[in-house]
């Protein structure tokens, strides 16, 4: 539960999202890293406030407490102050992995992935936060998922809302993290456990929420360096379960067919008794870069040759037959058009 497989074509446009998002990182110049999906259980835990409950704890053979990464940003915080790093602009996209009581049909999972971009470092104020929002944009915009709002917190302005709408100090924390869930925990909900019933409507109207994440961390590395050594750290988290969702939903709906591989061209062959032809002609393709494929039979039907182009979408077949042999050329045909050229 929570869970789940990816079917080809699913997994094909997983794919172009995830390229979509890491085009964008890499467009703004972050180098990507990667972690452990382990880590120590004294390294995540305290650091989510709420969050702690949800962290699937692990036992190793040695003795070691350990945990799943429950996000990507506490790991990095880690490499940074354990690697004495003060300046990184960095992007990591992977799994990730929370206890939670999962939405499936409104994209929340168990394991998902989170696709992270971060500047670490000592600089002017608000220029790189001013990029993570601009990156937002960016891949929003891309993806062409309609119209989009950006709401920006900072929660030093947020502390001060909570504090007017009655909100008690030991209770921001627990406050913070149960707006992040607005979208599964009613009002009502709020008001018993944390303030009054009118301080929970005054916060109702000023609060949305966040389907992408940002924000400062900068005491977390400070966290973990042996000298307290802090590095202002400001990010942008893209919730791509959701986008995924939407993306997904958009498809179905329209009936497109989604190709699931990238295949160029099919070698093919009209008569019997020419496979050593295919074999010869895809292995001289295969070794120039091109993506190509050829039926799995001897002597496969020219008709289910090209039938196998148009049910998966490949472009243009290769056709080798008696009489290109003898000329010393193949014939390449244009699957939708049956245009045909010797080459």
């Amino acid at each position: 539960q929570g869970t789940r497989d990816h079917a080809p074509a699913q997994a094909a446009l997983r794919e172009r999202l995830l390229s979509a998002v890491v085009s964008c990182f890499k467009r703004h110049g972050a180098a990507a890293i990667d972690t452990p999906v382990l880590e120590l259980r004294e390294t995540l835990v305290g650091k989510y406030g709420e969050g702690a409950k949800l962290i699937y704890e692990l036992k190793d053979q040695g003795g070691e407490l350990l945990a799943l990464r429950y996000d990507l940003t506490v790991p990095f915080a880690r490499y940074l102050a354990m690697n004495k790093i003060t300046k990184m602009k960095r992007y990591h996209v992977a799994k990730v992995y929370r206890r939670d009581n999962p939405a499936t049909t409104r994209g929340r999972y168990r394991e998902f992935y989170q696709c992270d971009f971060d500047i670490a470092g000592q600089f002017d104020p608000m220029i790189p936060d001013a990029e993570c929002l601009k990156i937002v944009h960016e891949i929003l915009s891309d993806l062409q998922l309609g119209d989009f709002v950006i709401k920006v917190n900072d929660r030093r302005i947020l502390n001060g809302v909570l504090a007017v709408c009655g909100v008690p100090e030991s209770q921001f924390i627990p406050a913070c993290c149960t707006m992040d869930k607005l979208d599964k925990v009613s009002t009502g909900l709020m008001g018993r456990h944390f303030w009054s019933w009118d301080g929970c409507l005054r916060l109702g109207s000023v609060v949305a929420v966040l389907v992408e994440k940002s924000g400062r961390y900068d005491g977390l590395v400070g966290m973990f360096d042996a000298k307290g050594r802090k590095v202002p750290c400001v990010g942008v988290s893209i919730g791509i379960e959701r986008i995924f969702s939407i993306l997904e939903q958009r498809l179905e709906a329209s009936g497109q067919k989604l190709r699931t591989t990238e295949t160029q061209v099919l070698v093919a062959t009209p008569q019997k008794h020419l496979l050593a032809a295919r074999m010869k002609l895809i292995s001289e393709l295969w070794d120039a870069g091109i993506k190509a494929e050829m039926m799995y039979k001897k002597d496969p039907k020219l008709l289910k040759q090209l039938q196998y182009c148009e049910d998966t979408g490949i472009p243009l077949a290769a056709i080798v037959g008696e009489q290109e042999l003898a000329d010393g050329v193949v014939k390449l045909r244009d699957v939708a058009t049956r245009k045909e050229v010797r080459m």
